[in-house]
């Protein structure tokens, strides 16, 4: 039997007893028919989740091909602040909705309980994605997901959270090289090679067969979350020379001694030595390095989505976990503080609604994305257990009306540990991250709980301190946006009063006593 040909020139039997115009009528319906479908069709939304990415102190600029392609083609909140910063807590955060203190994620530890049997149980269970996956969105996960996954005893790489149809998650915090993954569930060992194993680029390849093999009919939703710009800040070969002649920048609260903060940022030694300053030069450069193959990865997502004709019909959102500092008030390396350099987080979205070229003042949380995600899907959000509140509204007002947020939390638990470190013997037992410099990043006592306004009439953060000193910071960053003055003995103490209300207010909030805090 001859083969049916098909395309230009093709010809084919005709179905017997049908006349012509009947036929011309039942394509017409079935045009109409799938027309409809794919207008009512939910949108596809993907998430790219960057690890420790600042904006305040130029983590965006590497990023020239995702501001264009995101940014330009969408919405920048210039506002937009994680509730905590740190990886392990922020991601539960992201995953959740929740504050930390509802979540109870409380560092990257499993004692804090990352990835713990208890989040598990609990919070993991009732994650957006599984919300997402009742909607028949088709579900692909890939890349860091919480530091202490797939650890021995914590249900190791056969752990594979509800709501994933795909699942590529590294094990442990990030890496670039000589990795193990949990593939849906099976181990996955990757070596050194960069065409086999650069973790970046895997997640992008991966990412792109998930929408070679989708079914069409149904919706998708896609987290990446790509290692860079974390360390080891391994770049990929073609770029490791770039940005050669680049240094942090030197401005604002750099290498600025911590006057009239809490004991933390007190003990470095300011000006910093010149060890700490190439230590940290090298680190931003490595940074940016990293960040080119995410940048590229934002390229051929966008390329993918405008061949399958699915980018008109897409959201898709760029953000981090947390932000960073290198050198800011003389701290070499890391986040974990609750100034503006390790809170402000990038965070640009465009899809359907959003006009181009936006650039939005209204504070954004990270406690948002799971309302909006979920919202984008159509999920009744009064169903939802939730702190946080979808921003579509800012975005795409034509779609939604909301209000945006008067007041917000952001809470840390400081990590220490039980012996001295050796290297900072001078400093005593309960602390962590320290350098050779004798300059440690983190402590038990580094335990704090912020609340912050940011309007037309003011900017103001009040944050408390859970130590032997009971020590509080307030800035007003509308006159001092780098954080320098510590204005607790002048500013006026009936602010003070109602600062601190809020604060307790905020501290045991949950659902929706977090969004109506007076």
């Amino acid at each position: 039997m001859a083969a049916l040909r098909s395309g230009p020139g093709a010809t084919g039997p005709r179905r017997r007893g049908l006349p012509a115009a009947a036929t011309l009528l039942t394509v017409l319906l079935t045009c109409c028919v799938r027309c409809s479908a794919q207008i009512d069709k939910p949108s596809n939304i993907i998430l790219i989740l960057a690890d420790d990415q600042d904006v305040h102190i130029g983590g965006m600029t590497p990023m020239k091909k995702t501001k264009a392609l995101i940014g330009e083609a969408g919405a920048t909140f210039v506002n937009a602040f994680t509730v905590t910063p740190l990886c392990c807590p922020s991601r539960s955060s992201i995953l959740t909705g929740q504050y930390p203190h509802n979540h109870e994620v409380r560092n990257n530890s499993l004692s804090g309980n990352c990835s713990s049997i208890q989040w598990q149980k609990g919070p993991e269970s009732t994650a957006f994605p599984v919300y997402l996956n009742k909607q028949k969105y088709q579900t692909f996960f890939a890349g860091k997901y919480l530091n202490q996954y797939g650890k021995k005893d914590e249900g190791e790489v056969g752990h594979v959270p509800l709501g994933w149809d795909q699942w590529h998650a590294l094990v442990g915090n990030s890496q670039y090289y000589n990795y193990t993954l949990s593939v849906n569930g099976k181990e996955e060992k990757h070596a050194d090679s960069y065409e086999k194993d650069y973790f970046t680029d895997l997640i992008t390849n991966r990412s792109l067969h998930f929408l070679d093999d989708r079914s069409p009919q149904h919706p998708f939703f896609m987290m990446l979350s790509p290692p860079a710009p974390h360390s080891p800040w391994t770049a990929a070969p073609q770029y490791q020379k770039e940005f050669s002649d680049v240094k942090a920048p030197r401005g604002g609260s750099f290498d600025k001694p911590g006057k009239d903060k809490h004991w933390l940022l007190r003990q470095p030694v300011s000006p910093m030595p010149k060890t700490s300053l190439t230590f940290l030069d090298n680190a931003y450069r490595k940074r940016w390095q990293t960040l080119l193959s995410v940048d590229d990865m934002v390229e051929l997502l966008v390329k993918k989505l405008e061949s399958i004709k699915e980018l008109d019909n897409t959201y898709i959102i760029y953000t981090s976990d947390n932000g960073y500092h290198t050198g800011q008030f003389s701290l070499p390396i890391d986040k974990r503080q609750l100034y503006e350099f390790d809170i402000r987080v990038p965070l640009m979205v465009r899809g359907p609604g959003i006009k181009p070229n936006q650039t939005l003042q209204a504070p954004v949380l990270n406690i948002d994305l799971a309302p909006t995600i979920l919202d984008i899907s159509g999920v009744n959000l009064t169903t939802l257990n939730v702190d946080g509140q979808s921003f579509l509204s800012q975005m795409a007002p034509t779609l939604r009306n909301g209000t945006a947020r008067p007041f917000f939390l952001v809470e840390y638990t400081g990590e220490g540990h039980e012996k001295t470190d050796p290297d900072c013997p001078k400093l005593g037992p309960g602390l962590s991250q320290c350098f050779p410099d004798c300059v440690c990043e983190d402590a038990y006592n580094n335990t704090y709980a912020c609340v912050r306004t940011l309007n037309k009439e003011h900017d103001l953060q009040y944050c408390e301190f859970a130590d032997s000193e009971s020590f509080v910071e307030v800035y007003n960053l509308t006159s001092d946006p780098h954080q320098l003055e510590n204005i607790l003995k002048s500013v006026d103490p009936a602010v003070l009063q109602a600062m601190n209300q809020r604060l307790i207010k905020l501290q045991s909030c949950q659902g929706n006593s977090c969004r109506d805090v007076k």
